[in-house]
């Protein structure tokens, strides 16, 4: 990168003038990743200090069935499949109360398009889970299942979530963002929630008082400029909402597992490669510094693996999400060494061992504790990068 336009964008970033689209391609055409991680840990630290958040949450898939087939997608199975499966809502209950005496704040939700299933389903699920875990946050369904609750049910998106609010819904997920840009999505993507669905569900949700996560799945067929053009949509709808609370980047998985029935689900990987974890951590800092409007971005370890999670801390994000069991969507689709599953202590551990102070918080962003962050006495104890 030219030093001049380098010492242009510092300035900018510095006294928090607005990034622009041409911007956002310069920081990913810059090969300077410790300058380009310093920057954003500058605006990380400007806004979250030295705190790293945490949950203790769940996953909970109820069903895999889905009418869709996108090209990214190990996860979804068609009627009849062999690994096919659907929950009664009483398994799932007694699924999600095995999990209470881990002292878990947060149930995640996502599910397949069901072709069958009937609306009433889902209300009434989320209506038992919750009183069977009173204390916890139900976070549940994406924009593309709201989209598809009002194809199976005749009511209108503002109708299905007032309805779910009232059965117990604190925020809804993220996905079903992928990429936005045609160019891209219609290559990836076999459903038809786009942008103009997905915006309309979330602006909805943020009317009611609902605050969700915004997510970004790169690592494929996208280009750099596409992902800058998914993140300033986002930032201009959350100029005029200000409901998105955090931002995550999801990293595009290669299929390794599903030969065990024989098939690779994941149209992708034969003209693709996974992102580096150089290019996540360029991801992420260019994510920070472009959305200044959001308070938090997230690196979902699962994707990522732990150790780039811990680098992405010093890369712009200061949420590490989450406890998790489980996560079928991406353990359906790598074999590469992520874990299930990490305690409130493994979290803690890692935190610290990267340099910061843990902090717990619930859905909504509110701190339920703060633990002390690495210990001073010990040798060579991590501190995060200095600004």
């Amino acid at each position: 990168m030219d030093v001049g336009l380098k010492r242009e964008l510092e300035e900018k970033v510095r006294e928090g003038v607005r990034l622009t689209r041409e911007d956002g391609i310069a920081l990913y055409e810059s090969d300077d990743l410790a300058w380009l991680g310093g920057l954003a840990h500058e605006v990380r630290t400007r806004k979250n200090g030295d705190v790293v958040h945490f949950n203790v949450n769940r996953h909970l898939n109820m069903t895999n069935v889905c009418t869709a087939s996108c090209a990214y997608c190990s996860f979804q199975r068609k009627p009849g499949e062999k690994d096919a499966y659907t929950m009664r809502i009483e398994e799932a209950v007694k699924l999600a109360k095995a999990m209470e005496a881990e002292n878990l704040t947060e149930l995640h939700i996502v599910n397949g398009l069901h072709p069958n299933l009937p609306w009433r389903y889902y209300p009434r699920s989320l209506r038992e889970l919750k009183a069977a875990l009173p204390g916890v946050s139900m976070k549940a369904f994406t924009a593309t299942e709201i989209h598809h609750f009002e194809t199976i049910s005749g009511l209108t998106a503002s109708e299905i979530l007032d309805e779910l609010i009232d059965a117990g819904l604190e925020s809804l997920t993220g996905g079903g963002a992928e990429i936005f840009d045609w160019e891209v999505r219609q290559h990836i993507v076999d459903h038809r929630t786009h942008w103009e669905d997905w915006s309309r569900i979330h602006r909805l949700a943020h009317e009611k008082g609902l605050k969700t996560p915004c997510t970004m799945l790169y690592g494929h067929i996208e280009e750099p400029r596409h992902r800058v053009d998914h993140v300033l949509r986002l930032r201009e709808l959350q100029d005029e909402t200000g409901g998105f609370q955090v931002f995550i980047p999801l990293r595009y998985q290669h299929d390794f597992v599903d030969v065990r029935d024989g098939k690779v689900r994941n149209r992708l990987q034969a003209r693709t490669q996974m992102a580096t974890g150089a290019e996540a951590l360029k991801t992420f800092a260019v994510s920070r510094l472009l959305f200044d409007n959001v308070p938090h971005v997230k690196v979902f370890w699962v994707m990522h693996g732990v150790q780039t999670a811990q680098l992405a801390l010093q890369h712009g994000a200061d949420d590490m999400d989450g406890s998790v069991v489980e996560y079928k969507i991406t353990h359906d689709a790598d074999n590469y060494g992520t874990p299930s599953k990490l305690t409130r202590e493994d979290l803690l551990d890692l935190i610290r061992d990267a340099g910061f102070r843990p902090v717990e918080r619930n859905t909504r962003y509110e701190i339920i504790r703060e633990y002390d962050g690495p210990d001073p006495a010990r040798r060579e104890s991590p501190q995060p990068m200095r600004v």
